[in-house]
């Protein structure tokens, strides 16, 4: 219980840094800029460390690889001698199938056949090969019309 006179002289004369180093006081300042609470580097986790990716002792490394769910097969792929998984399959959209029947192809297709196949359609049904047939140019629009669908929709 100072007297405001007091409390100024105390002040004047208080030092909280006394006695400690050069380094131990710039550690203390740059502690204070977080609070003083522990802090890590962006996108560094602890537990992300000890995932089986990581290849961690306790994970068990290549076998931990075996009981991962791996649907799409990112794991297999680019292993030479390894396991080829079938892609992945989803339900086809009533167009998406009409796409592929357009194309004459199934859904099994892969993306550089269906390409193919499309350059082929392509270059039999354009108008300019054909002499300006009708009956061609409606089959070209159609094919022209599934590979753009079949595009938008990832298979290609």
């Amino acid at each position: 219980m100072f007297c405001f006179e007091h409390v100024k002289t105390y002040n004047k004369g208080y030092n909280y840094f006394d006695g400690l180093s050069d380094s131990e006081i710039a550690r203390y300042q740059k502690e204070a800029l977080t609070g003083h609470r522990p802090t890590w580097t962006v996108g560094v986790n602890g537990d992300a460390r000890k995932s089986p990716l990581k290849g961690s002792k306790k994970a068990g490394n290549a076998a931990s690889f075996s009981r991962m769910k791996d649907p799409f097969g990112f794991v297999d792929d680019g292993k030479e001698g390894g396991p080829k998984r079938p892609r992945h399959q989803r339900k086809l959209k009533t167009l998406e199938a009409k796409a592929f029947e357009t194309l004459g192809m199934t859904a099994e297709a892969t993306p550089d056949d269906i390409k193919k196949q499309y350059k082929a359609l392509v270059k039999k049904h354009h108008p300019d090969a054909n002499g300006g047939d009708r009956g061609s140019e409606e089959t070209f629009r159609a094919v022209v019309q599934a590979y753009q669908l079949l595009k938008q929709s990832g298979f290609c």
